[in-house]
């Protein structure tokens, strides 16, 4: 459903009314293009003394196309002018107009009184930034820090990126990535999804890496050539846009839905080249069909989306025994036997990676939704549960949380609640099942390897929740 005041807003006629008015005035947000270079404009890079990932950082900007400048105030940072194949310039000597990405390295900051760092580095070059650019600040985890003191420091950047992402509007994104130490390659799909207009509905966000090493021959045209995936509830809306992206990205994709979804559901799969199964994901048949498929036709599974999901809306108290159970099923109990399944039969390979859908209900809490926000929150408990266990196989389970994003189900919303949601957040308008989507390609990517145990919320950083 088009989101008609942020239409009016942008337009020549609406621009000037909502000045004159003081409207709130939410910018069209950009979107991944096939053919833009992932930063799509100049980058300005800086770091605190002690930085560890300036090595990491300066490998992957140089796969950028676009000009990278480099803040001098650190001598440790000067190195990045001469890095092979990064072409950076000073800041200082040649300075930029407008800025479309801002990255600093705050690993180094180690007590609080170096959070000044931080102000050194934003507040002459913030009032540069274009519309909808992206700013990155990379940490080292606060449960890995070497002193009391480390630890305090770095955990405040959750702070500061948070309300930074408040502050700046004009649909400029602000994330924080704690990398362990030695994380090399490993954040390399990171920084690029967060620095790159796939991102564009995702800010406030907290990533935690780890290590991981990149193939030899990695194509990010193309990161998911040769991988099979399984995507369910994907005839239609946000399951459809995945089984899009995830093809789009080169993986064949396996769409699953309930048998009266099928001529939707092949519709998906004949678009985008997959295959497609129909099944209820709560019969207890259906991980053993999934076992037996994959084991027989592909030979094995590279990435598991589960997407099904349903609503059953009522206050506890009026809520019958069956909506409870239903919701319950299919958006929980149903994921854990399935992964089970695939995971006792060595379905799922070595280097495999689970994505599972929650919401900011499982976060926050909805009225009316005591089921579903069970649910989700079970969701991610699932995630914090399993990661760790799943390490060991390496494999990655991770989790997007959807805030308001337009689709059929919100579009029959009525007007007063939906423009709430619409405007509950720091983009002022609604997300897209595309930017859902393109969150969980990235967790899909083998360059993700590193990346586990996080749940991201896609929700144009919503002021509900944490």
């Amino acid at each position: 459903m088009s989101d008609r005041y942020v239409d009016f807003v942008n337009s020549g006629v609406g621009q000037s009314l909502a000045r004159s008015v003081g409207l709130p005035q939410p910018v069209k947000l950009r979107r991944y293009e096939h053919g833009i270079d992932f930063i799509d404009g100049d980058c300005l890079v800086g770091a605190a003394p002690g930085a560890e990932h300036l090595d990491a950082l300066a490998k992957v900007l140089a796969s950028s196309r676009s000009s990278i400048y480099v803040k001098c105030d650190n001598p440790e940072v000067k190195g990045l002018l001469q890095v092979d194949g990064l072409a950076a310039r000073d800041y200082d000597v040649v300075m930029p107009d407008k800025i479309r990405a801002l990255v600093f390295d705050a690993s180094g900051i180690t007590n609080s009184t170096q959070l000044r760092e931080l102000y050194n580095f934003f507040h002459p070059v913030a009032r540069k930034l274009q519309s909808c650019s992206r700013v990155l600040v990379i940490g080292r985890p606060p449960e890995n820090a070497d002193t009391p003191e480390h630890r305090i420091a770095q955990r405040a950047l959750e702070g500061f990126t948070r309300a930074l992402g408040k502050e700046l509007g004009k649909g400029t994104t602000v994330q924080l990535c704690y990398a362990v130490k030695g994380a090399g390659d490993g954040i390399a799909s990171t920084v690029r999804f967060v620095l790159s207009s796939r991102s564009a509905y995702v800010s406030g966000q907290v990533i935690r890496v780890g290590k991981a090493k990149l193939a030899a021959k990695f194509d990010w045209d193309e990161p998911l050539a040769g991988k099979v995936a399984l995507v369910t509830g994907a005839a239609r809306g946000i399951g459809e846009s995945i089984a899009e992206v995830l093809a789009r990205e080169g993986a064949h994709v396996v769409c699953l839905d309930i048998p009266p979804a099928e001529d939707d559901l092949k519709k998906v799969a004949d678009r985008i080249g997959g295959s497609y199964i129909t099944a209820d994901i709560t019969h207890a048949d259906t991980p053993q069909t999934l076992v037996d498929y994959f084991g027989s036709e592909h030979k094995g599974l590279d990435i598991l989306v589960h997407n099904a999901g349903v609503t059953r809306d009522k206050t506890l108290g009026k809520m019958k025994p069956e909506f409870w159970d239903m919701v319950l099923d299919i958006n929980l109990s149903s994921e854990e036997r399935v992964n089970k399944a695939l995971l006792e039969a060595e379905t799922l390979k070595s280097g495999a990676h689970i994505i599972c859908v929650s919401s900011m209900a499982g976060i926050a809490g909805t009225r009316g939704q005591t089921n579903y926000a069970c649910s989700k929150a079970g969701v991610i408990g699932m995630v914090d549960a399993m990661a760790p266990i799943l390490k060991k196989q390496k494999i990655t389970i991770n989790a997007v949380a959807p805030g308001f994003i337009e689709t059929a189900m919100t579009a029959a919303m009525p007007f007063g609640p939906r423009e709430v949601g619409r405007r509950l957040n720091s983009m002022s308008q609604g997300g897209l099942p595309v930017d859902v989507a393109e969150t969980i390609c990235w967790f899909a990517s083998p360059a993700s390897a590193g990346v586990t145990g996080n749940v991201v919320r896609v929700c144009g950083q919503s002021l509900l929740g944490a």
